[in-house]
């Protein structure tokens, strides 16, 4: 079957959790795509209802005509086999697809772990901004669930994600080292970071260093930085004023929504 021709028959189905960073990164391959799409939200520990009933376990999870796909990367590159010539997320050169799936991995493995933990660090006990993220377009019922399941979910997420002052350290100095990283290529002037068009390492690293950028673009419409701790705030002016910051602000500015959750 020709799949380009199979994507505009189908309306997919994204399975999220408001604020996760991993999520916004299938939702933004979906709307450069320009492919429809209806987004089911839910909070944890809602989420595990939702993913587990057509196979999954975390978010985001892609159900389709062709198959559930459960990983944000696995989505991109299904997402990437029905994208015209034009508007691949990764190159068709050999090379510099290979450069592309490298820096991938890189915001992947280590910044996404790294910015979640942080953020997590400065707000999980902010009661009224968990409510405010994890609760944000989810159904009725999970509102009004929440003020129970919070405790339990917030302490589990604790020990899950590790989040303590220790392991936030070490994920401050992985964020502030892969954003010099970032910076170091784009020093020569370079409009994206592989090659002369739009990939899916600019979409991976864009989405997944906004929790500690705050792009006032971003889709969850984020607080403004004199609500959030102050600590917090000058942590992201720093990272704002970096070249990768710079570069996180340039591609929210110019997001495509074309093709937003219906």
């Amino acid at each position: 079957m020709n799949q380009n021709l199979d994507s505009q028959k189908q309306v997919f189905r994204l399975i999220t959790i408001p604020i996760s960073h991993y999520c916004e990164k299938a939702r933004w391959a979906l709307e450069k795509l320009k492919l429809p799409y209806i987004e089911q939200r839910h909070t944890p520990p809602f989420h595990l209802l939702a993913t587990g009933r057509v196979g999954g376990k975390t978010t985001p999870v892609l159900v389709t005509t062709a198959g559930v796909f459960t990983d944000s990367t696995t989505i991109l590159k299904y997402l990437n086999s029905m994208a015209p010539a034009n508007a691949k997320l990764y190159p068709t050169d050999s090379n510099l697809c290979q450069q592309v799936e490298e820096l991938e991995d890189l915001f992947d493995e280590q910044l996404g772990p790294a910015t979640r933990r942080w953020g997590y660090f400065h707000v999980m006990n902010d009661y009224q901004f968990m409510q405010k993220r994890w609760c944000q377009g989810v159904p009725f019922y999970e509102r009004i669930l929440f003020p129970l399941a919070f405790p339990i979910t917030s302490s589990m997420a604790r020990q899950k994600l590790n989040i303590t002052p220790e392991a936030t350290a070490q994920a401050y100095e992985t964020i502030n080292n892969i954003f010099a990283k970032v910076s170091e290529l784009l020093v020569d002037g370079r409009t994206f970071l592989v090659g002369n068009s739009f990939s899916a390492a600019d979409l991976t690293f864009a989405a997944l260093a906004a929790p500690v950028v705050l792009p006032p673009q971003h889709p969850s419409k984020p607080s403004p930085l004199q609500e959030l701790p102050p600590n917090m705030a000058a942590e992201i002016n720093a990272f704002r004023e970096t070249p990768a910051g710079a570069y996180v602000l340039r591609l929210y500015r110019d997001r495509s929504h074309l093709a937003p959750a219906i």
